[in-house]
């Protein structure tokens, strides 16, 4: 079976020891194989083997396009839901919002305590964000907050106990990631 959807995980952030190799990264990415979908995890600059140093977000923003244009080549037909874990999630978000070929977004334990996401206000792409209940870098208020500002179509996914690494509730993130690549998928036919 051909994919039909090409999706993209952006991991946390780069001075904390964010890598792809972070464990929701991994079920992110996981969660779209289980949907069929063909999924790239790259290392921002300077982490792992990758060459470079922490560039304030913006560089980043630059990697995410690398990684963005290098999946396409491999499969220029296909739309793409680009995805971020914390830091990654800003920076998927952010990317996601602007480029054409991306058709959706997941924010996964967005940083809504420490960073202004109002830049997804007027974005008309299928949104997910998941986030933990006690998440310590996005309290339910301010996500709740940003959430309602947010345009149509939209999900909110709120993990009960669950902290910004969803600590034991793993799998509960990649089901709800999984239901929502699956409205995705549903949609594309």
């Amino acid at each position: 079976m051909s994919p039909r959807l090409l999706s993209l995980v952006c991991h946390p952030h780069p001075l904390y020891g964010g890598t792809m190799n972070n464990k929701v990264v991994f079920r992110a990415a996981k969660a779209a194989v289980h949907c069929g979908v063909p999924v790239l995890r790259f290392n921002f600059r300077g982490i792992g083997h990758s060459q470079g140093k922490y560039a304030g977000g913006n560089g980043e923003q630059e990697d995410a396009r690398a990684a963005l244009a290098y999946l396409l080549s491999r499969f220029p037909e296909l739309p793409v839901c680009m995805m971020g874990f914390s830091f990654g999630s800003v920076v998927a978000l952010a990317v996601g919002a602007e480029e054409a070929r991306v058709n959706s977004l997941v924010g996964i334990g967005i940083p809504a305590n420490s960073v202004d996401l109002r830049f997804l206000e007027p974005v008309l792409k299928p949104k997910l964000i998941v986030q933990g209940a006690q998440d310590e870098f996005g309290s339910r208020e301010k996500v709740q907050a940003l959430f309602a500002a947010l345009q149509e179509p939209k999900r909110l996914q709120i993990v009960e106990d669950a902290d910004h690494f969803f600590a034991g509730k793993l799998a509960e993130l990649q089901s709800a990631i999984q239901e929502f690549l699956h409205s995705i998928l549903e949609g594309l036919q």
